[in-house]
């Protein structure tokens, strides 16, 4: 997926700028069908439209893809299952990560922030994590220096070091984190210290972008962990726009581990960074499913339904954000 590289003797630009569109098609087909579920308490409805419109989407796409990170194994869905082939067969050959719906409970109960995700990357780029598995995650943005935060460090300490290097009291840094009571301890710790905190309800791969856009959120650095699959989502769009970002996997039982092992990660305890995580020409495409920070929700009308989506590209570190009317 090298913009070097020309197939079938195609202009490379072009072939890329196809591709950026064909991503966006993809995650507007995914969100209009879980739309149609928001708000009425169903998430395994609302999750089953996602995946069968994305899949259709995908299979019209003129790439040799494989799913990396889906909706489970080969055996535990019907489709977008790791090792999953999708596309035309013809084309690019690249690697997917996808999230029909990030935010599951949050489109069944119609709050904000639910999303379609997915990222697309040259073969081998993307990390391959299982469904199940989860990833301490700290992330910041791009205009501090190297080292300024560390996964292993406490939160105190990295609250302290970003505050130093902002130039601001602690008081001033406002970190997100998930509300789950696994993080209760890490809450305590932060307002201990005197930082603001933002709770997410769901959908952290949103979450770890609010952490590298502060000027636009208000948002100085993401703490806590989460699904693998989101971080290396996360990862991807970070590629793409900025961003630091740390994750290190929890295989705390025997079967992640040997799990992990058997899809190439040799090293339990490896603390992967953002080009680690995501690595070579990245494209990520996000279509909101309700209203967000990120993206505005989909708009159902009489005659026609309207999408927001943000697209991104790594190679040319350019965001767009594109509005579409669709024919019902």
């Amino acid at each position: 997926m090298k913009l070097s590289k020309v197939e079938d003797g195609r202009d490379p630009a072009n072939l890329h700028r196809t591709l950026t569109l064909e991503m966006v098609r993809v995650t507007e087909r995914a969100a209009i069908a879980a739309a149609e579920w928001r708000g009425k308490g169903n998430e395994k409805a609302a999750d089953e439209a996602a995946v069968a419109a994305m899949k259709a989407e995908l299979d019209e796409v003129a790439i040799s893809g494989r799913i990396v990170i889906g909706e489970g194994e080969q055996f535990e869905c019907d489709d977008l299952f790791v090792g999953q082939s999708v596309g035309q067969g013809q084309g690019p050959e690249v690697d997917i990560a996808v999230d029909p719906l990030e935010g599951v409970t949050l489109c069944a109960k119609n709050q904000p922030d639910s999303l379609v995700v997915l990222a697309m990357a040259e073969r081998g780029g993307l990390l391959n994590v299982a469904r199940n598995v989860y990833m301490h995650k700290i992330a910041i943005g791009a205009e501090y220096p190297p080292e300024t935060v560390h996964i292993e460090w406490s939160a105190t300490e990295n609250v302290k070091a970003l505050a130093k290097a902002k130039g601001v009291p602690i008081s001033e840094i406002t970190a997100i984190v998930l509300d789950r009571p696994r993080h209760g301890g890490l809450l305590e710790e932060l307002r201990t210290a005197g930082v603001s905190v933002k709770l997410l309800s769901d959908g952290d791969i949103a979450g770890v972008i609010h952490a590298v856009n502060t000027a636009d959120t208000g948002v100085d650095i993401y703490l806590g962990s989460g699904g693998a699959p989101e971080g290396v989502l996360a990862a991807a769009a970070l590629r793409c726009i900025g961003g630091q970002m740390q994750g290190k996997l929890i295989l705390d039982t025997p079967d992640k581990r040997m799990h992990a092992k058997e899809m190439g990660i040799t090293d339990p305890n490896r603390i992967y960074d953002v080009t680690e995580l995501a690595a070579g020409d990245v494209l990520f495409s996000a279509t909101g499913v309700t209203d967000g920070s990120l993206t505005d929700g989909v708009r159902l009308r009489r005659g026609w339904v309207e999408t927001s989506t943000v697209v991104m590209r790594s190679w040319s570190q350019t965001t767009r954000w594109i509005k579409a009317r669709h024919a019902r």
